[in-house]
């Protein structure tokens, strides 16, 4: 859903706040058709400022200098460590997904779907960071689809799904559930 004019009372309002940080904030998936994340600076001087009127309710000047009345609604942990928010900025509503720019950075390098496509051979999915393998998906010769879960991996209290970057057949999975694994050590091939 695209964004839609609405009120303040329509929603519930919470207050978020994010002082000194860097996060990437995009529209939620099929909200704005064409929209592209944004990195936002918090702290980059002539960025943007957030003045709180009331609670919930803040003014939000950006770079461009015009101040937008916005309310901030209800929020949600999505499992990919992200939080979608809804924002009312002068009556238009919009959900916008929000993720701290490092780790959307990191998750960007580990789906590498831009590289398999016009890559040719076999697929390696490696770690990207040391953990343990929580979940095992797939077996050797079963048949996926690009962004299929493969593995689901613990590292830093946080559980993610390792997804196929590509269609095709497994030909091995190196990895069992339980099983510690270190940066750079072969989890699963997709040819």
């Amino acid at each position: 859903m695209g964004p839609r004019r609405t009120g303040p009372g329509d929603r519930s309002v919470a207050v978020v706040s994010a002082t000194g940080r860097r996060y990437r904030v995009g529209p939620a998936p099929g909200t704005a058709a064409g929209a592209e994340a944004r990195d936002l600076d918090m702290a980059e001087p002539g960025g943007v400022s957030v003045e709180r009127l009331d609670p919930g309710h803040l003014a939000v000047r950006g770079a461009d200098g015009a101040a937008r009345s916005v309310w901030i609604g209800e929020t949600q942990r999505l499992p990919t460590g992200a939080t979608r928010v809804e924002v009312v900025v002068d009556g238009w509503r919009f959900e916008l997904d929000v993720e701290d720019v490092e780790r959307a950075e990191l998750r960007r390098r580990a789906t590498r779907v831009a590289e398999a496509e016009t890559a040719s051979g076999p697929a390696e999915i490696r770690a990207i960071i040391p953990g343990r393998v929580a979940a095992v998906r797939v077996t050797a010769g079963d048949t996926v689809e690009a962004g299929q879960t493969l593995l689901v991996v613990e590292a830093m209290k946080m559980q993610n799904e390792l997804r196929a970057s590509r269609g095709g057949t497994v030909e091995r999975v190196a990895v069992g559930a339980g099983d510690t694994i270190d940066t750079g050590d072969l989890l699963v091939v997709v040819r």
